[in-house]
Parts: C-alpha cells; sequence; structure tokens
C-alpha cells in the first residue's frame, strides 16, 4: 500500500460525530462482553468442577473492577478514539502505542470471530432440535459478519442504539431465567449437590486454570472507551457507562453461575456450547427456551456488533497517526464513520471464524485483552507520576491509588500462568507475533510517524519534563 506524503493526497478532515450518551456506552460495554455469561465462561468449570468456576467468576470480577475504574480516570481526560492506544500515545510512547493498538485489534476481531461461530453453532442445534439435521452454519457466520459490518459503515447511532435494545432484552432473558427458576418454573430442581461431594475434582491447580476462561465472563468491557470521540460529553459518560456496566456483568455472571451449575451437571457444563440456553432446555419450560434462545442471538450479534465498532476505531486511530497507512484514518464523507477500517477488518475475522476452532480463537482474544491489561497499570502509574490529581480536570478520580493497580498486576500475572497451563503454546505464538511486529513498526514503520501531531491533549507540560 503506498503512503501519501503530499498535502493534496491526504483524506479530507472530517471528524467522527459526537452523537452518544451514557446508555449508549453502557450498551457498548455490557453488549460486547454479556454473550460471556451465555457461551464461553463454562470451560473454567470443565478446568476445575464448580467451585472453580465460581471462584473464577470473583476473581476476574476484581481483576475487570479494577481495569474498569483505571479505565474510567483515564478515558475520562483522554477523549480520542482508539482507546488504550490513545492513553499510551500520550502517557507512555509510538512502540507502546503500536502494541496497544494491537492489542484491541487482535481482542475484538478475535471476539467477533468467535460471537460468528457462536451464531452459527446455536443456529445447528436449534435446527436439529426441529429435526433438520446438517444445517451448514458458513453462510449464516458470513451474513451475520456481513450484516454487522454494514450495519456499523452506516453510522455509529444507529449500530449502538441497536446494541443498547437487543443487550437490554439479552440481560433481561438472564434474570428472567433466575427468578423463574427461584419460584419454581423448572421440572427439574437445583442441585448443588457436587459443591460438597465432589467441590475440586482437580484439587488447587483446577482453580488456577479455571481462571483462563473466567475473563470471558467480563472480556471487552474495557471497549467502552474506543467511543470517547463519539460521545457528547466524555468526561461524564464514559466513567458512568464503564462502570454500570461492570457492575450490571457481575450481576449477571453471578446469576448465571447460580442457575447453570445448579441445573446442569458439572461434567456437562464444562463442554457445553451455549450453557444458558440448556439451562432453559433443562428446565422443560417452552417459553424459557424460546427467551434464552432469543438472548444467545441478541447477545452474540450486541457483540460482534460491538467488537467490529472497537476494532474499526483502534484500526483508524493508527492509521489517522501514520501508525499504519493514512488510508485507514479515513471517514465517511456521509456517515461519518471509518468506513475503511470497517472493510478492512471483515475478511481478516471471517478466516477466523470459518477456520480456527472456537476455543483457539478464544484464546487469541483473552491473550491479546490480557497483554492489554497488563499494559494499563504501567500506564495508570505513569499517569499519575506525569499529571498529579491537581494539575489536570478529571472527569472520574478512581479510590486508593494504587491499590487496584497493584491487584490488577498481581491478577494478570496469575492469569498468565492459567493460560500458560492450558495454552502454553498459543502464548508463546502470541508474543512471539507482538514483537515481530513491534520490531516491523520499529524498523520500517516508524519513520511514517508524525511524532508532533499525535499530542492532541491540552495538557500542561509534564512533572519532571
Amino acid at each position: 500500500m503506498v503512503d501519501t506524503k503530499t498535502t493534496t493526497a491526504q483524506p479530507e478532515r472530517l471528524q467522527l460525530l459526537r452523537v452518544l450518551g451514557p446508555a449508549h456506552i453502557w450498551a457498548l460495554g455490557v453488549g460486547i462482553v454479556l454473550v460471556g455469561e451465555y457461551m464461553g465462561w463454562n470451560f473454567a468449570v470443565g478446568k476445575g468442577g464448580m467451585i472453580a468456576g465460581l471462584i473464577a467468576c470473583w476473581v476476574a470480577g476484581l481483576l475487570y473492577t479494577c481495569v474498569a475504574m483505571i479505565d474510567s480516570e483515564v478515558t475520562s481526560t483522554v477523549a480520542a478514539a482508539g482507546g488504550q492506544y490513545a492513553q499510551a500515545k500520550h502517557i507512555v510512547g509510538p512502540l507502546m502505542a503500536f502494541n496497544v493498538g494491537l492489542f484491541l485489534v487482535m481482542a475484538y476481531t478475535m471476539l467477533e470471530a468467535a460471537n460468528a461461530i457462536t451464531i452459527g453453532f446455536l443456529l445447528d442445534t436449534v435446527a436439529a432440535m426441529q429435526g433438520h439435521t446438517g444445517l451448514h452454519q458458513q453462510p449464516f457466520i458470513v451474513l451475520c459478519v456481513m450484516f454487522l459490518a454494514w450495519l456499523n459503515y452506516r453510522g455509529v447511532l444507529a449500530t449502538l442504539t441497536f446494541n443498547l435494545v437487543i443487550t437490554a432484552i439479552a440481560f433481561m432473558a438472564i434474570i428472567t431465567l433466575f427468578l423463574s427458576v427461584q419460584f419454581g418454573v423448572s421440572s427439574v430442581p437445583l442441585d448443588f449437590s457436587a459443591v460438597t461431594t465432589d467441590p475440586m475434582p482437580y484439587g488447587w491447580i483446577g482453580i488456577l486454570a479455571s481462571l483462563h476462561f473466567g475473563l470471558w465472563y467480563y472480556l471487552g468491557i474495557e471497549g467502552t472507551c474506543q467511543a470517547a470521540e463519539e460521545v457528547r460529553s466524555p468526561a461524564r459518560s464514559l466513567p458512568y457507562g464503564t462502570m454500570a456496566g461492570i457492575m450490571t456483568l457481575l450481576i449477571a455472571a453471578t446469576m448465571t453461575w447460580y442457575v447453570c451449575s445448579g441445573l446442569i451437571p458439572w461434567e456437562y457444563l464444562g463442554q457445553a456450547g451455549t450453557p444458558l440456553f440448556d439451562a432453559a432446555r433443562v428446565t422443560g419450560n417452552r417459553g424459557l427456551m424460546v427467551l434464552l434462545f432469543i438472548g444467545t442471538m441478541f447477545s452474540t450479534l450486541a457483540s460482534a456488533n460491538g467488537c467490529i465498532n472497537d476494532a474499526s476505531r483502534a484500526w483508524f486511530s493508527m492509521g489517522r497517526d501514520r501508525y499504519l497507512p493514512i488510508w485507514f484514518g479515513a471517514v465517511h464523507p456521509v456517515y461519518r464513520t471509518p468506513y475503511r477500517s470497517i472493510i478492512f477488518l471483515v475478511p481478516i475475522a471471517l478466516i477466523f471464524a470459518l477456520g480456527a476452532p472456537l476455543d483457539q480463537v478464544v484464546t487469541f482474544s483473552i491473550l491479546s485483552g490480557l497483554l492489554g491489561y497488563t499494559f494499563m497499570t504501567f500506564n495508570m502509574v505513569m499517569f499519575r507520576r506525569k499529571w498529579p490529581l491537581d494539575t489536570i480536570k478529571r472527569g472520574y478520580v478512581h479510590p486508593m491509588h494504587p491499590l487496584p493497580t497493584i491487584v490488577l498486576l498481581i491478577l494478570c500475572a496469575t492469569a498468565y500462568v492459567a493460560v500458560f497451563l492450558g495454552y502454553g503454546t498459543q502464548l508463546i505464538a502470541m508474543v512471539s507475533f507482538y514483537i515481530i511486529a513491534s520490531l516491523w513498526f520499529h524498523f520500517r514503520r516508524y519513520r511514517f510517524v508524525r511524532r508532533g501531531d499525535q499530542f492532541t491533549m491540552p495538557w500542561p507540560r509534564p512533572e519532571g519534563y
């Protein structure tokens, strides 16, 4: 691809539209993540049993609460598309920013692929229940990705309003299932006998390993800050939307573990493709089955939709700053969306959705997310040191600094060990990929970056400079 080097060849200076409010931010964060309650988290139960699944739920919840607190403070100040990428280029430096941008794009694109796989699997399952076996999943996977990419292409307000509606319905489906089971709708009673008879089938090593997929409960909540350049009031909307989102997810995750562990034997639950839908099937109530099928479909669509939104913003921002060819930094003249980035990432998502197994795709997404969370700990410390509380205006100040940073770093290190236990090869391959990409950026791409144009925040000179 040829880089544009003359002023006359630069794309028109159009901006993304500021049309979003706190509810859209909630829908973006929860919409990406809620699918983790509908599928994926249950592999944690397979790694270590029911108790391990619950511990993974709460430990991962603590990790992501720290992520949300840190992210809310920094993002309420760095109001730019690209989220953590924009934070890194202002606070740390270009090489870290390039890597963080890649973490974001890979995490969201892999998650989008996983969602498309799940939609195909779910439709195949329902078709088989109706007596139509052998459904070809691939056309539905392609149709899902293409439709959502088209929706993103047409405008961010319609995209995230759509997310708001279907995410709310999917969340209400979980609450309805929980309340229905509590009030005796299920023909099968809740059974937690495995907690006492077989609480830790693989011992403490199983509990440690379960943390790997426990991250799936909340993976992607940090994506709220990708919309920083498109909200009407970043300092207000981003902290409100993010913190409300993590509280929503903590409630949904605990309800999900409770219902599924009580209705489904842990040996099956640990390898189920759609655990909440399976729990509804166990109740024998047709209304709940239909509702949880709709909830699974809507949560999966909302997640894929949000992933396209976030991955394209990160890719767009890197293009605009010339970390990638500037061609990617264009804004659509009518819809005001990063349309070239949206289109470019479609075939990449399809390659993984059509050619890779679900657990591998999920693992690559988790690993990229985990690398991003590790960066946030160093970023937060540098942010407070360079710009103490009284030097710049913040929309949100998280309490007890640096305790959340220390907790996040410890939990990230623990999660790396958990991932290595089951997917050590993938962990090494992913780290190798980022090292090679960093070398390419340093030796071949960095000369195109205009460092003076990157710093867009009206901040004073940092302390110590």
